[in-house]
């Protein structure tokens, strides 16, 4: 089975197609409801994630490296 995915809107009363697609009768359909909160929110809560993942890896007594910690330096790394 192929899945085509299409956008639609609830009008209030059907859910309708954003853009006109040919589907033959008895079509079976998977429906997603995404929360009308903004993108804006929605990516706030996908950075306060990646924050709280990065704290948890990384502490404040974590110490910090220089170029001498290096025991083998990579010969293909330019410094960037």
């Amino acid at each position: 089975m192929q899945a085509i995915f299409l956008s639609a809107h609830f009008d209030g009363e059907q859910i309708r197609l954003d853009e006109p697609f040919e589907l033959a009768p008895n079509t079976k359909l998977i429906v997603t409801v995404v929360s009308s909160g903004s993108l804006d929110e929605e990516r706030a809560d996908w950075f306060r994630l990646a924050a709280q993942g990065l704290a948890a890896a990384y502490g404040d007594d974590e110490p910090e490296y220089t170029e001498a910690d290096i025991k083998t330096p990579n010969p293909l790394y330019d410094g960037r």
